[in-house]
């Protein structure tokens, strides 16, 4: 996960956050090769998929799919919904993330086994990663290792139980993140809920015959990512970070 600032003074279209994620390619302990299985619980995430193949998992309450992906594909999913990448050979995509990139400022919570979901300080301690560069990755693979362990145990339960075992990890979840909420409802209201807003008063002033905001028009660019190979929970990540720009 990366860290932001306050929130962006220029946002995306729509207050999406977005990154380019080429997924893991290491092997798993269940012989699958990729990311590491994790919920959203404000946002929505969208993958668009430049290159390779694979395929996204998903459990939520309507069951558990596998969704192939390649490239071309679009397929997004509400929060709520565990997912995890699979990569078939070479499989890269670009995320998009509701409220400006929220899931990267902490909205993510790990599969992990219960006993590691007890509260905020164990949680941390087993999903922070330790080292610099690829000194990373021996950690990001343990975390993802141990996110499939619990992975793993949720679907054998919905298989057995239906739904309703998925509400512990979700209560486990909440408990964790917040800490968090404060900072992530800044973010949202100086992100999506602003641009929001300011399309709501475009409208007004269109109605009214109006267009004062057509007089401050401007291009707004990043030339390059901010941040190159970032150890992500699903793959090495292009950030591409607004942070506090005019």
């Amino acid at each position: 996960m990366c860290e932001y600032g306050p929130g962006p003074a220029t946002a995306l279209p729509g207050g999406i956050g977005v990154s380019l994620l080429k997924v893991y390619d290491i092997e798993a302990p269940d012989g699958l090769v990729g990311g590491t299985p994790h919920v959203h619980l404000v946002c929505s995430e969208g993958y668009y998929v430049i290159a390779g193949s694979g395929a996204v998992q998903t459990l939520n309450p309507k069951g558990f799919t596998e969704t192939p992906l390649q490239a071309g594909t679009v397929v997004w999913f509400d929060p709520g919904t565990i997912h995890r990448l699979v990569n078939g050979g070479g499989l890269q995509i670009l995320t998009l993330m509701s409220n400006s990139g929220l899931p990267e400022a902490g909205d993510a919570v790990l599969t992990l086994p219960p006993e590691h979901l007890t509260d905020r300080e164990t949680y941390l301690k087993a999903t922070t990663l330790t080292g610099e560069g690829e000194a990373r990755t021996p950690s990001a693979m343990a975390r993802r290792d141990l996110a499939l362990q619990g992975f793993a145990a949720l679907r054998a339960a919905y298989d057995a139980d239906g739904p309703a075992v998925l509400e512990p990890f979700y209560e486990a979840a909440i408990r964790i993140v917040r800490p968090q909420l404060a900072d992530w409802r800044r973010r949202w209201e100086q992100g999506a809920r602003r641009l929001a807003d300011e399309t709501g008063a475009a409208l007004d002033a269109l109605e009214a015959g109006k267009a004062p905001h057509l007089q401050t028009a401007e291009l707004h660019q990043i030339p390059a990512p901010t941040e190159l190979g970032r150890h992500g929970m699903c793959g090495r990540l292009d950030v591409y970070d607004l942070g506090d720009r005019p």
